[in-house]
């Protein structure tokens, strides 16, 4: 890759392009024995996007990508333009794991008053699958909906995503709502099987498709406020003769938002999910802020013997791309929505959970605690910083409200 440092390398060098863009980012031999992707893929965002290996275009200027990076399918895309700065095989379908929980917040935050209780069944939990992630619900007790989101994005609950589900009409019908709303994002790579991201046989989306959504889901400020909240208190089990519930804490599984096991928070992190399957290996989908330049990355599938290497390859990316942004020019785009196409208007979006009205004063979260020491966008108080701009009617782009900004705590100002 060094030599490769001030080479012009665009989409249009007919001549070029397939032999400097199949090369991955990291040249390890084992990679010959890992599974290929599709030689043809989708071009949803553009062509290159549908081309196998690395796509991205060095210029004198451009930083070259980080080596250590193993990942089956990666994407790096500028949160706020929908450019896509480098990628690879950013089309291919593989299982999600969790981060497939995206999607399904996309899809029931706005059908669910957070306010509203639900007194836990059998039937609930009955199709939970065996070693899924669990926040620890008990039959025959009450959670609120905000309770369940909790345990949905800090700890990635598979039995909070069937209540949930049950909620919505059942397993069935929250399936079909998620696969409509793919449809609806363009996020055309992802089938739903199961909604929490379970292994299932043909279930699959892709790092395109998981950004996409991601993009999505961070219109909302309910779940900007979710995936960013580091560890909050949740309900125990109220047992007879108690006079109060007790709780327990919880705590995000995204290392790069809390820091923990050999990973450091990442500075300017602001969410979004991991996940963790046999099939899927790691995935990781995360959103950050530096210097007023939102990036989202997502990463697949890792092959690196490094612990946690999935969160430290989007962390490389993420450094690549706030160093690249502003000099490199993208290989494709975050497309919009289906209905942003024809014009749909402010209000329509934000009755179909597209887009959000603004928001001029913070907003607390509730049941929220610190981040750990060192975390650069710590919670001080307790109080995430939600700031939202206008509400946006989409042509080509889809623009980004201002997304979380968090005061930092004394011993991250040196950061």
């Amino acid at each position: 890759m060094p030599a490769l440092k001030k080479t012009a390398l665009t989409v249009t060098a007919a001549a070029l392009l397939p032999a400097l863009t199949a090369v991955p980012a990291s040249a390890d031999t084992k990679e010959d024995k890992q599974p290929k992707p599709p030689a043809i893929m989708s071009t949803v965002g553009g062509k290159a996007l549908g081309r196998p290996g690395t796509q991205v275009n060095l210029a004198p200027g451009v930083p070259v990508l980080p080596k250590e990076v193993t990942g089956r399918s990666w994407i790096v895309a500028d949160a706020e333009s929908g450019d896509v700065l480098a990628a690879h095989n950013a089309h291919w379908r593989l299982p999600p794991a969790s981060t497939l929980k995206m999607l399904f917040a996309d899809t029931l935050l706005p059908k669910l008053d957070k306010a509203k209780t639900h007194l836990v069944t059998q039937q609930d939990l009955a199709k939970v699958g065996e070693g899924s992630s669990l926040v620890g619900i008990k039959e025959k007790q009450t959670y609120t909906v905000h309770d369940l989101w909790l345990g949905v994005f800090l700890r990635s609950g598979n039995d909070a995503v069937h209540v949930l589900s049950g909620m919505n009409g059942g397993i069935e019908r929250t399936v079909k709502d998620m696969n409509d709303r793919a449809d609806e994002l363009q996020a055309l790579d992802t089938h739903v099987v199961s909604p929490d991201g379970y292994d299932a046989e043909g279930q699959v989306s892709s790092a395109y498709d998981l950004t996409l959504i991601a993009r999505s889901g961070m219109q909302k400020k309910d779940f900007r406020e979710y995936c960013s909240t580091p560890r909050a208190q949740f309900p125990g089990e109220l047992k007879p003769g108690d006079k109060k519930r007790a709780t327990f804490e919880i705590q995000n599984t995204n290392r790069l938002l809390t820091g923990d096991l050999g990973v450091l928070p990442y500075k300017g992190i602001a969410g979004v999910k991991n996940g963790s399957t046999t099939h899927a290996g790691a995935t990781f989908t995360g959103v950050a802020e530096r210097n007023g330049k939102v990036l989202l990355v997502t990463v697949m599938n890792p092959s690196a013997k490094e612990g946690h290497a999935v969160y430290k390859e989007a962390a490389r990316l993420l450094d690549w791309g706030f160093a690249a942004a502003g000099k490199v020019r993208p290989v494709g785009e975050l497309v919009p929505p289906k209905s942003a196409r024809t014009g749909t208007s402010a209000q329509q979006q934000i009755e179909t959970g597209t887009g959000e009205a603004a928001t001029k004063a913070p907003v607390t979260a509730s049941q929220t605690g610190g981040g750990g020491a060192g975390t650069a966008l710590a919670v001080a108080g307790g109080a995430l910083m939600l700031l939202a701009g206008a509400v946006f009617l989409v042509n080509r782009r889809w623009p980004l409200p201002e997304l979380v900004r968090r005061r930092r705590q004394p011993e991250d100002s040196a950061l």
